[in-house]
C-alpha cells in the first residue's frame, strides 16, 4: 500500500508555520516579547521550510529575505485583508493587494492569501458570533468579483490567490464557503483551508467536510487545531474573538487537548494530489504555550503521520 508520506511528499509539499505562535497579529497586547530573530530561529529549528509574514518582520525585502535566507527559510503566504463589501474600500482594496503581490515577489513567494474583513467582528470586544456580519446577495456580487479581480491580477503575475474563510467574518461557516466557491472561477480563486477556523465555526467534522467538498478547489493549508471544551465556553457565553484566543481556543496538531483528528484530511489532500504549503498555525498567548514546544510538537507529528 502507498504510504500517505509517499503521495503528499518533499517535492510535492512545503511544511510551513504561522509566527501567531510567537506572537499575535491581531491583538498585539497577546506578546511575550519575543523578537523576530528569536522567532524565525526556532521555526527553522523545530524544522519547517517556510513561514508565514508578521508585524516584526523587517518591512524591506532584501533585509527579511537574507533573514530568512541565512535560517533555510521561504515565505509561505502574506496576508491581505480585503474590503470589498463596505463602501469605498474597493479601489484601496486593490492597491494594498498590489503592493503586498509587489513584495512578495520580491522575496520569492508565490501565494498570496486574503480574507474579507468588511464589518467583520473578530478585531471588537464582542460576541464573535452574535456580531458576524451576514452577507447581502449585493455584498456577495461586490466579493465575489473583487475576489476574481485580485485573482486575474495574482495569475498574470505567475502567483497563485487563496481565500481564507475566517471566525467573525461574512465567509465562516461551511455554507459561506460552499457559496464563495460557487460564486468564482475556480481559475482564479482558490481555497484555503484553515481547519481550525471551520470547526470553530462549526463542528471538529467540518473541516474534514469542507476538505472532502471542495478538494479540488484547496491552494492553501493551514493546519490548526481547536480545544472544543474551549469552542463551547465561548459560544455559551457569548465570547469574542480576541477572549477566545486567550482562552486557547486554538492549538497545533499533536496536542492531546486538540479534537481534529488531520490524517483523514490529509488523506483528501493526497487523493488530489495536492501540491503547496501545510502550514502549522496556532493563535495562541505564547505567554502560556512555549511556541518552540509546540512548534516541536506540531513537526514530531507530521513526522509520525507523513513519515518525513
Amino acid at each position: 500500500m502507498t504510504r500517505l508520506g509517499d503521495r503528499l511528499s518533499p517535492d510535492k509539499v512545503k511544511l510551513g508555520v504561522c509566527c501567531t505562535l510567537w506572537w499575535n497579529d491581531d491583538f498585539p497586547t497577546i506578546d511575550a516579547g519575543i523578537s523576530f530573530g528569536q522567532a524565525v530561529s526556532e521555526m527553522a529549528l523545530a524544522g519547517f521550510q517556510g513561514c508565514s509574514i508578521g508585524h516584526k518582520y523587517p518591512s524591506d525585502a532584501t533585509e527579511l529575505k537574507a533573514a530568512l535566507d541565512l535560517r533555510g527559510l521561504r515565505v509561505s503566504e502574506p496576508w491581505t485583508s480585503t474590503y470589498f463589501t463596505i463602501k469605498k474600500m474597493r479601489h484601496k482594496t486593490i492597491a494594498a493587494f498590489e503592493e503586498t503581490l509587489a513584495h512578495i515577489r520580491a522575496l520569492g513567494g508565490t501565494e498570496l492569501v486574503v480574507a474579507e474583513f468588511g464589518a467583520s467582528s473578530h478585531l471588537l470586544p464582542v460576541d464573535v458570533f452574535a456580531n458576524r456580519p451576514v452577507l447581502t446577495d449585493a455584498q456577495w456580487d461586490h466579493l465575489t468579483s473583487g475576489l476574481e479581480e485580485l485573482g486575474k491580477i495574482a495569475h498574470s503575475a505567475g502567483m497563485k490567490l487563496s481565500y481564507h474563510h475566517h471566525m467573525g467574518t461574512g465567509v465562516m461557516t461551511m455554507a459561506d464557503v460552499d457559496r464563495l466557491m460557487a460564486s468564482t472561477d475556480p481559475a482564479l480563486v482558490h481555497l484555503l483551508l484553515d481547519t481550525g477556523h471551520i470547526a470553530f465555526a462549526g463542528d471538529v467534522d467540518d473541516a474534514l467536510d469542507l476538505a472532502q467538498a471542495h478538494a479540488d478547489r484547496i491552494g492553501h493549508v493551514h493546519l490548526k487545531n481547536v480545544r472544543p471544551e474551549v469552542v463551547s465556553q465561548v459560544r455559551d457565553e457569548g465570547l469574542s474573538f480576541q477572549e477566545a484566543v486567550e482562552l486557547g481556543v486554538f492549538t497545533v496538531p499533536g496536542d492531546p487537548q486538540g479534537a481534529i483528528d488531520f490524517r483523514p484530511i490529509l488523506e483528501v489532500l493526497a487523493d488530489v494530489d495536492y501540491r503547496g504549503w501545510l502550514v502549522v498555525e496556532a493563535e495562541q498567548d505564547p505567554n502560556k504555550a512555549i511556541p518552540l514546544e509546540y512548534a516541536k510538537t506540531a513537526r514530531g507529528y507530521l513526522a509520525d503521520v507523513l513519515g518525513w
